[in-house]
């Protein structure tokens, strides 16, 4: 029987990335215009611009798609969600995923949408189910590298880039689920210092 992570510590900070993408959401045009990765404004010391765009959509499909994506991640790994760490890597992990297309993907001029930080945040969760000894886990990971794969090798699903009424940025769910694998990393290393 599934079991969802009703408690405030692991559903606090998924309902707020909803809370917070949904209102910047209802302020377009305004919310891309001061806040949406634009490549021209980031070089221009617009530094937030590489956090916040992760946060904006296209349009309602593209937002709800993101927010169907938090909801799923939250029922399939909100257990080890911590409120404060789970911010802390939305946030992290959407900076990471601006700085890949910055520097790694020079043709990209604009971007918006929340998949990128996503797929970091499946990465990290699928390792916790693998460090809680859960076979599903090494299955959610063997499956989103398959999809990565796929999307590097034959492209993005052009029914996602009509859906959304933009390219779907496949570079930067690479970037995502890179950075997720060096948040892994990351933790593997301060639980060796500590131990």
């Amino acid at each position: 029987m599934l079991r969802l992570p009703y408690a405030w510590t692991h559903s606090l900070g998924p309902i707020l990335v909803c809370v917070i993408t949904t209102m910047l959401f209802i302020a377009e045009p305004t919310s891309s215009m001061w806040l949406a990765f634009d490549r021209e404004s980031i070089g221009q010391g617009e530094w937030w611009r590489l956090l916040t765009g992760n946060f904006l959509h296209t349009n309602l499909n593209h937002l709800l798609l993101n927010l169907a994506a938090v909801v799923l991640l939250w029922t399939l790994h909100g257990q080890y969600y911590q409120t404060l760490h789970y911010l802390m890597m939305i946030c992290i992990c959407g900076i990471a995923v601006s700085i890949g297309i910055y520097y790694l993907d020079p043709q990209l001029q604009w971007y918006v949408g929340l998949s990128g930080v996503l797929h970091g945040i499946f990465v990290w969760g699928a390792y916790q189910d693998i460090k809680h000894g859960l076979v599903s886990g090494w299955i959610l990971m063997a499956g989103v590298w398959a999809k990565i794969a796929n999307e590097q090798i034959a492209g993005a699903s052009n029914s996602v880039a009509v859906l959304i009424d933009a390219n779907v940025a496949i570079n930067a769910h690479l970037f995502g689920a890179f950075f997720g694998l060096v948040m892994i990393i990351c933790a593997l290393i301060k639980q060796q210092k500590n131990s």
